[in-house]
């Protein structure tokens, strides 16, 4: 499928099957988010892959959206690896970095079948704390992912977008 089809097709996935994808799969996915581009090619996200019960049963406690996915990603960055912008004082590009990571691995694993939500609802404080992440670290998403559930479907708003004169304007 072409960039264009796939990016229209793909949609956040909130029930899935309880099998893990394949290792091979998940590198790919990884792959897909380490290749990202980032401000100044910094890097500065980093993404753990939650796959055992005791650490999906912690986050499953400070996150209520977690969907029963078999394995979670949690997307984060170091704001002091971050490009600063100098002419912006107090910009740096960790969000916007991790955010990349982060939808070039949901479109990866869409085009390999797998499903994914994007999941911003939670404290970070609180995550980190309950799988034990460095502090210096920013949670920035969570990412459900498996094998879409039979019953998958898009939620309802999902094909509602914005005309495009309300999003682009050329000037």
């Amino acid at each position: 499928m072409d960039f264009l089809e796939l990016a229209k097709a793909r949609y956040s996935v909130r029930s899935f099957k309880p099998s893990q994808i394949t290792d091979g799969e998940l590198e790919r996915i990884l792959e897909a988010g380490r290749v990202s581009p980032s401000a100044c090619n910094r890097q500065p996200f980093k993404v753990y892959v939650v796959k055992s019960e005791e650490k999906l049963k912690a986050l499953k406690e400070v996150c209520i959206c977690t969907f029963d996915a078999p394995q979670i990603l949690v997307i984060c960055y170091d704001k002091n690896q971050a490009w600063q912008n100098r002419l912006d004082e107090g910009y740096h590009s960790g969000e916007t970095d991790a955010a990349i990571f982060c939808t070039h691995m949901m479109l990866e694993a869409f085009e390999l079948g797998i499903g994914s939500c994007w999941v911003g609802y939670f404290n970070s404080d609180a995550v980190k704390e309950a799988l034990g992440l460095e502090s210096r670290l920013t949670v920035s998403a969570i990412m459900p992912i498996g094998y879409p559930a039979d019953d998958a479907v898009p939620a309802r708003g999902h094909l509602s977008i914005k005309d495009k004169n309300e999003t682009v304007e050329i000037i």
